[in-house]
C-alpha cells in the first residue's frame, strides 16, 4: 500500500410483488431445505453449467424455443431488490417450464452519456455475470450500449429484443422502468405490447430497509461513508471488490510493505481511503490493509487503484484473482510531505488493523 495517501399464464402473487423489508425477501428467496452458501446464495436454484449462455449483442439473440421468462436492468451491486427481481423471475420461470434470461447492458446507459462523471460502479462486469449466474438465472444477454442502441425508439426495441431477440413470454421489470431513445417508452407501454404479442408484464415493487427503498445509489452513499453495517444490510452480504492481481512497480516492496494490486478498470471506485478488509484466495482468507485512491505522495494515478498489504502472509500472488472484503475504514486517503511520514503513517494504518482484529471473536 505505496500512497495511503396472448398466451400468458396467470399472474402469481409472491412476497416480492410488493414493498418488501429485506427480511420477507431473504424468506421468498431462501425456501425451506435449501443448502444455504450465503446469505442469499443457494443451490437448489444454480443451473447446472451446462445451461449457463452468455450472448453478447443484439444482432445475436434467438428465440429460445418456446420463448423465455426475462428481466431487464443494470443491476450494479446485485442488492436485495435485484435480488428479489431474480427470485419472482426464477418462480415465473418454473411456472411457465421456460428459461430464464437477464438482460443487462454494457457500457451501463449513465456511463455511455456521461462518462467518467458517472456513478461509481459496485462491480465489475464480471463480478455482475457471476453474481446474476448465482442467482439462478440461466441465459444472460448483454447488449452494447451505443449509438445504434440509443437511437432505437421504444417499439423498436421491444420488437428486435424481447419479441424477436429472445422470444419472451413474461416481463419482469418495475412499474418505474423507463427504454427506448428518449427513455420514451415505460410500463404501460409495455403492457400494451404484451396484449398485442402475448407476453406477461409484471411489476416488482421496491423492497425496503427502515422504511426506505433499496437501491444502487443508497449502497454507494453507504460505502463513501464508510458504514459497512448499512451496506451488507441492503446488499445482503458484506461489500467486496474482486479482481486479478497484477505486476505493480514494486513501490511497497521497496518501502518494506508489499502490496497486491488490483486495477480497478475504471475512473471511480465506490469508495476511497484506507480500509481493514479480509482477503479471500481460493481456501485462503488473510487479514489485511488496504487502500483505495490514486496515490497522491508519490506521483497521482488517473484512475483509482485498489492495494492490499496482507498481515502475516507472504507469498506470489501475481496473476491470481483475489476478493477483497471491506470491514472497517481506518482514514482518508491524503498527500503526505514525503515518503517518510507516508511509511510511518501506513505502520500506524496496520497497527489499527491488527488491533480490530484482535478485537473481534473467532467465526466475526
Amino acid at each position: 500500500m505505496p500512497d495511503g495517501g396472448g398466451g400468458a399464464l396467470p399472474r402469481k402473487q409472491n412476497p416480492a410483488s410488493r414493498a418488501s423489508s429485506p427480511a420477507e425477501v431473504n424468506a421468498y428467496i431462501q425456501p425451506a431445505g435449501s443448502c444455504i452458501l450465503r446469505a442469499y446464495f443457494f443451490t437448489d436454484w444454480r443451473p447446472k453449467p451446462l445451461n449457463r449462455k452468455f450472448i453478447r449483442g443484439l444482432h445475436n439473440l434467438q428465440p429460445s424455443p418456446g420463448g423465455a421468462v426475462a428481466t431487464i436492468g443494470t443491476f450494479d451491486g446485485i442488492h436485495l431488490g435485484h435480488q428479489a427481481i431474480f427470485a419472482q423471475v426464477r418462480e415465473q420461470a418454473a411456472g411457465y417450464g421456460l428459461p430464464s434470461v437477464a438482460m443487462i447492458f454494457e457500457p451501463q446507459p449513465r456511463e455511455y452519456f456521461i462518462r467518467e462523471q458517472a456513478p461509481a460502479r459496485l462491480m465489475r462486469m464480471r463480478e455482475k455475470v457471476e453474481a446474476i449466474y448465482r442467482q439462478g438465472i440461466d441465459r444472460i444477454f448483454c447488449l452494447q450500449f451505443n449509438r445504434s442502441l440509443r437511437r432505437l425508439d421504444a417499439g423498436a426495441f421491444i420488437d428486435r429484443a424481447l419479441v424477436n431477440g429472445i422470444g419472451v413470454r413474461c416481463l419482469v421489470v418495475g412499474d418505474d422502468f423507463r427504454f427506448g431513445c428518449d427513455r420514451t417508452g415505460d410500463f404501460s407501454l409495455l403492457q400494451a405490447a404484451g396484449s398485442t404479442n402475448g407476453f406477461e408484464v409484471i411489476d416488482t415493487r421496491s423492497v425496503l430497509h427502515v422504511g426506505r427503498r433499496i437501491s444502487s445509489t443508497w449502497v454507494r452513499e453507504a460505502l463513501e461513508d464508510g458504514d459497512f453495517a448499512l451496506a451488507k444490510a441492503l446488499l445482503g452480504r458484506p461489500y467486496s471488490i474482486v479482481g486479478r492481481v497484477i505486476q505493480g512497480q514494486q513501490l511497497g516492496r521497496q518501502l518494506g510493505i508489499p502490496t497486491a494490486n488490483v486495477n480497478l478498470h475504471r475512473y471511480r471506485a465506490p469508495l476511497s481511503g484506507v480500509f481493514v478488509v479480509r482477503v479471500s484466495m481460493d481456501d485462503l482468507r488473510v487479514n489485511g490493509i488496504a487502500n483505495v485512491g490514486t496515490r497522491p505522495t508519490i506521483g497521482g494515478l488517473v484512475r483509482p487503484l485498489l492495494e492490499v498489504h496482507l498481515l502475516d502472509w507472504s507469498g506470489d500472488l501475481y496473476g491470481r484473482r483475489i476478493e477483497v472484503e471491506f470491514v472497517q475504514k481506518v482514514r482518508e486517503e491524503r498527500r503526505f510531505a514525503d515518503v517518510e511520514a507516508l511509511v510511518s503513517r501506513i505502520q500506524a494504518d496496520i497497527t489499527s488493523a491488527r488491533e480490530y482484529f484482535a478485537r473481534q471473536s473467532p467465526g466475526n
